[in-house]
């Protein structure tokens, strides 16, 4: 079974991380089965947010009975330390547990640090001092914070988007942290459902022994991949880095990455699928979105009102505008 200790946080994990925010898709007893099915098959490490309405709720409910058993990590996105108090509180409450493994900041426009005149770095450390939390992490979308704050020296873990898809800037930060002993955690390794052969997306990152990749789950079938994985890792052999090279082709301009920082939309449009619907139609089943609810929500990009609030929240710099309208032109196409 493969092992990965985060940095210098001396947790040692399975190398399957459970990411929870897709849990909140489901229901609290699906959620639950999913959960106890992770653990008693050896995975160990499970990520939430107080942003994703109520995964913690669904992983305290499930996984209470073992806390000492597994590492629990939650973020949050307040800006104002009064929040930051109450955030952490409702998190403990909701994971029915007295203290975090890892708290982290989640994807600030900035980097927290001691002294910036918000308070929130400060907090983090009374927390800590407090026993409330063990560990002090960051995440983000963006990649100047990124490194950033691998630079200070006051992050133990960052978590930031990584797969066989990433650019050279992004692989930089991934070997840094290795260099300066951080706590590398891979959101987004299937690039939010752009990348289809999970087994690929493994065996790249099994090349990485200091990243520990989590896994969005909410289907059992999803979970089974993933824990097949555990005893018999897939290998990057020839077959597998073809499927990768092929991918890196088609993926290789800028294209959206499902992260949901856009949302919401005040005409109603689902930015993430719908900004790259294009890909999402050539990789899948069309049946999936040639369908009438899918033409009903691509339509909505016609009521875009140009208000920029998507480019403007867009953590990768996208014209997301642009991207709505070439998605809506090309999935016109398929209609035809």
């Amino acid at each position: 079974m493969n092992q990965i200790t985060l940095g210098s946080t001396q947790i040692t994990v399975n190398k399957n991380g459970f990411g929870a925010l897709p849990i909140q898709r489901i229901s609290k007893e699906e959620a639950a089965a999913i959960l106890k099915k992770a653990y008693a098959s050896g995975i160990n490490f499970y990520d939430t947010a107080r942003f994703y309405t109520d995964s913690e709720e669904k992983l305290g409910y499930a996984l209470s009975e073992v806390r000492d058993k597994i590492f629990l990590a939650s973020k949050t996105m307040t800006m104002k330390v009064e929040e930051f108090w109450q955030q952490l509180e409702t998190t403990l409450t909701n994971l029915k547990t007295d203290y975090l493994d890892i708290y982290q900041f989640h994807n600030p426009s900035f980097c927290p640090k001691p002294g910036d005149g918000t308070g929130l770095y400060e907090a983090m450390l009374e927390a800590k001092a407090k026993g409330m939390i063990r560990h002090i992490g960051i995440t983000n979308h963006r990649l100047p914070v990124a490194i950033e704050a691998a630079e200070s020296g006051l992050y133990e873990t960052i978590q930031f988007p990584f797969s066989y898809l990433a650019t050279e800037k992004e692989l930089g930060l991934v070997r840094f942290c290795k260099e300066k002993n951080i706590g590398f955690i891979a959101m987004k390794a299937l690039s939010g459902g752009l990348i289809t052969n999970s087994a690929a997306a493994y065996a790249y990152l099994d090349q990485f022994d200091h990243v520990l990749p989590i896994w969005g789950v909410q289907k059992e079938t999803e979970l089974d991949e993933f824990i097949s994985y555990i005893e018999q890792p897939p290998v990057l052999d020839e077959e597998l880095t073809k499927v990768i090279d092929h991918d890196r082709n088609e993926l290789a301009k800028d294209f959206c990455r499902g992260c949901g920082y856009c949302l919401p939309c005040p005409a109603g449009i689902d930015i993430p699928t719908s900004a790259r619907m294009s890909l999402m139609i050539r990789r899948a089943p069309v049946s999936v979105y040639l369908n009438d609810s899918w033409k009903a929500k691509m339509k909505l990009v016609e009521d875009c009102i140009h208000c920029d609030h998507c480019k403007q929240h867009c953590p990768y710099g996208l014209d997301t505008p642009q991207l709505l309208s070439e998605n809506w032109e090309d999935y016109q196409t398929f209609l035809k």
